[in-house]
């Protein structure tokens, strides 16, 4: 049976809640599940909406998923279950990193445009708790890459800018960033801090990749690592 190259599967499993979309002849069927046990409900998730799409395992034609920074457990899921639908199912498979995700979902919405029209030297960031009081963060400037940091050095990263910053993201335990960052930059609202399914579904990589770069993870290093401590 030749597959169907529309029926797309998405996920992203580097946090919590672990979010899938599936997308077929133009409808989403979408799922959030909570809870740090990802690899016990991957798979009933994925049978739930093929069987809400009425399609089969075997039909899936593409699979995206976000590749990191995030959870190491939920990284490798994501990467094993992309491994065995290239091999195995001769899926096509596509990855991108958080950031480069929400960056994008953020662009496209009214509120990024109306804040970008009103500064235009403007920059984003992209800002998700990591691990205590550390970060994952990128600003898109055209000079700075993804980084883990430190508390201290998140706030030492955001004081050197003199332009206006949008910032997107959230901290621990989903807590608004705009709690503990200056009140000088403006904060994207709450949807935009979150990777929508279709998102997940409509999301394209700027180049095509090669498979070794779709599976290549992106997991950083911690600051106390990178610091030596």
């Amino acid at each position: 049976m030749r597959k169907n190259r529309e029926i797309i599967l998405a996920l992203d499993s580097s946090s919590v809640p672990l979010v899938m979309a599936l997308g077929f002849n133009g409808r989403v069927y979408c799922a959030r599940k909570s809870g740090v046990k990802q690899e016990e409900y991957l798979f009933p998730l994925i049978k739930k909406l093929l069987d809400k799409a009425g399609c089969s395992f075997k039909d899936i034609g593409r699979f995206f998923f976000i590749k990191g920074p995030g959870r190491f457990t939920g990284i490798r899921i994501s990467l094993t279950l992309a491994s065995m639908l290239k091999e195995f199912a001769h899926v096509e498979i596509s990855s991108a990193s958080v950031f480069d995700v929400l960056i994008c979902q953020a662009r496209q919405s009214a509120a990024y445009k109306k804040w970008l029209a009103a500064h235009p030297r403007g920059i984003a960031a992209v800002i998700m708790h990591a691990f205590r009081n550390e970060y994952f963060a990128r600003i898109y400037d055209g000079f700075s890459g993804p980084a883990w940091v430190s508390g201290e050095e998140l706030f030492s990263l955001l004081d050197g800018q003199n332009r206006p910053v949008f910032i997107i993201g959230r901290g621990a335990h989903g807590a608004p960033l705009r709690d503990f960052l200056p009140p000088r930059f403006t904060y994207a609202p709450r949807a935009l801090n979150i990777i929508s399914p279709k998102t997940l579904l409509n999301f394209k990589p700027d180049c095509k990749q090669t498979s070794k770069e779709v599976l290549q993870p992106l997991y950083l290093k911690p600051a106390r690592f990178e610091l030596g401590k």
